[in-house]
C-alpha cells in the first residue's frame, strides 16, 4: 500500500514546486500536463494490473516458472508503446492540450512540460511492470523500496532544477525523467537478483495462447480505464473552462483525490496479489476470505484518510500554492475532497478483485456503465457550476463500487462452479 501511496508523486511534487513560484498561469499549465500524463500513462496501467495477476495465479497454480516470462513480455510491451507516445508527440500534444480548453499562458506552458515528459514513457511504463511483478509475488518491502527511489529522486531533482537553478516548468519535467529512468534501472537490477537472469527462451515468450490470453485481459483492462480517464479529463476541462483560477485550485484539489485513491488503491494491490493467488489455486474459500478482509481495511483506511484531510486540509493547500485566491477557492471545495475515499472504498477494493481474477469483461462493461452515471450526473448537475462537477465526480465514484459489488456474487459462483 505504501509503495503504491507514491505512484503520484512526481506530479504532486512538480505541482507543488511550481506553485511556490506564485503564479497561476504556470501553476495551471504544469497541472493540466500533469494530469494529462496521469491518465496516459494511466491508460496503459493494464501493464502493472495484469502483470499482478497473471503473477499471482501463476504462483498459486504451481508455476513459478513462468514468472520471467510474464516481465520479459510486459517490459516488451512496455518499450512498444512508450516509443510510440514518443513518435505520435506532436499530434499528442496539440490533440490533448487543445481539447482541454486552457487559456493560451496556461497550454503554452503544459506544452512545454509535456514535449520534456514524454520521454519518459517507456521509462514509467516499464516501472508499472516492474511494480505489478513484485507485488504479484507479495515482495511489498521492494516494491515499496523501487517507487521510494523514484520519488526521492524525482523529489530531489525538481527542487534543485526549479527552486534552485531556477530551469521552471522545464526543470520539472527534465527530473521526472531522470526519476523514471533510475527506477527502472533499479528494478531491472532487483529482478536479475531474484531470477539469477531475465533470458526466456522464444517458444516459452511467444507462447500462443498465453500471448492470446494476455492480450484479451490487456485490451478490456484498457478499455476499462480508457472509461475511467474520459470522466477525470472530462472533470479537468470543464475547470478549465471554469477559468485559470478554478483550474489552479481543482488541481490542488486532484492532488488529494490521487493521495487517496493510491492510497486505497494500495489495498486494491493487495487484493489483486491474495485473489490471483487463490483464483489460480482454485481456492473458493481463500478467495472470499481475501476480499472480505480487503473490504475491512478499506473502509478503515478511508475513514482515516478522510480525517487527515477534514483536519489538515487547508494546510495542505496552503502548502501546495502561494496564491491566495487559489486557495480560497480550494478550500471552498475541500469537503467533496473529504467525503471521495469513504464513497471510493468499493470501487478501488472490487477493482483489485476483479482484477485478481481477471474478470476483466465484466469490470470493463461495468466501468462503461459508470462513466455514464458520471454524465448524467454533470448534466443533471451542470447549474451549480463546479459545485455540480464535484457532485458528479462523487456518483460516480459511488456507482463504481455499487455496481461491481452486485455483479461479485454472481461472478464468484460462475468462477469456482464445480
Amino acid at each position: 500500500m505504501v509503495a503504491n501511496l507514491t505512484t503520484p508523486l512526481i506530479g504532486i511534487v512538480s505541482t507543488t514546486a511550481i506553485g511556490r513560484l506564485g503564479d497561476a498561469t504556470l501553476l495551471g499549465g504544469v497541472a493540466m500536463a500533469s494530469v494529462l500524463f496521469d491518465c496516459m500513462f494511466w491508460l496503459f496501467a493494464f501493464l502493472r494490473m495484469s502483470t499482478v495477476a497473471f503473477t499471482a495465479q501463476s504462483l498459486g497454480a504451481g508455476e513459478a516458472s513462468e514468472l520471467r516470462a510474464i516481465l520479459v513480455r510486459g517490459f516488451i510491451v512496455a518499450a512498444l508503446i512508450g516509443t510510440g507516445l514518443i513518435v505520435l508527440q506532436i499530434p499528442l500534444a496539440t490533440l490533448l492540450l487543445g481539447a482541454m480548453g486552457g487559456s493560451e499562458g496556461v497550454t503554452r506552458a503544459a506544452k512545454t512540460y509535456f514535449t520534456i515528459r514524454i520521454w519518459s514513457a517507456p521509462l514509467a511504463l516499464g516501472n508499472y511492470v516492474v511494480l505489478g511483478w513484485l507485488i504479484g509475488q507479495a515482495r511489498a518491502k521492494l516494491a515499496l523500496g523501487t517507487q521510494i527511489a523514484i520519488n526521492l529522486i524525482n523529489m530531489a531533482a525538481t527542487m534543485l532544477l526549479v527552486l534552485v537553478f531556477d530551469f521552471g516548468i522545464a526543470g520539472a519535467a527534465i527530473a521526472a525523467v531522470i526519476a523514471e529512468a533510475a527506477g527502472l534501472l533499479l528494478g531491472v537490477v532487483i529482478a536479475r537478483r531474484l531470477q539469477g537472469t531475465l533470458t526466456v527462451p522464444r517458444a516459452t515468450l511467444f507462447d500462443r495462447a498465453k500471448l492470446m490470453r494476455m492480450l484479451a485481459v490487456n485490451r478490456d483492462i484498457m478499455i476499462r480505464t480508457a472509461s475511467l480517464i474520459t470522466a477525470f479529463l472530462f472533470f479537468t476541462a470543464q475547470g478549465a473552462r471554469a477559468g485559470d483560477m478554478t483550474l489552479a485550485a481543482n488541481a490542488v484539489l486532484n492532488n488529494f483525490l490521487l493521495i487517496s485513491a493510491f492510497f486505497l488503491d494500495g489495498l486494491a494491490n493487495a487484493a489483486e496479489q491474495l485473489c490471483g493467488r487463490a483464483y489460480g489455486a482454485r481456492n473458493r474459500n481463500a478467495f472470499a476470505g481475501a476480499v472480505r478482509l480487503v473490504l475491512i481495511w478499506g473502509f478503515a483506511f478511508a475513514v482515516a484518510v478522510a480525517a487527515v484531510f477534514a483536519l489538515f486540509g487547508t494546510s495542505f493547500i496552503d502548502i501546495m500554492t502561494a496564491s491566495t485566491e487559489v486557495r480560497r477557492i480550494a478550500r471552498d471545495y475541500l469537503p467533496f475532497v473529504v467525503f471521495a475515499p469513504l464513497l471510493g472504498v468499493f470501487a478501488f477494493a472490487y477493482d483489485g478483485v476483479y482484477i485478481g481474477a481477471t474478470w476483466a469483461r465484466d469490470m470493463r462493461n461495468l466501468m462503461v456503465l459508470s462513466l455514464l452515471v458520471f454524465l448524467a450526473a454533470w448534466f443533471a448537475l451542470r447549474s451549480f457550476g463546479n459545485a455540480g462537477l464535484w457532485g458528479a465526480l462523487l456518483a460516480h465514484y459511488a456507482a463504481r463500487g455499487g455496481l461491481e459489488a452486485l455483479r461479485y456474487p454472481v461472478l464468484l459462483r460462475k468462477s469456482f462452479a464445480t
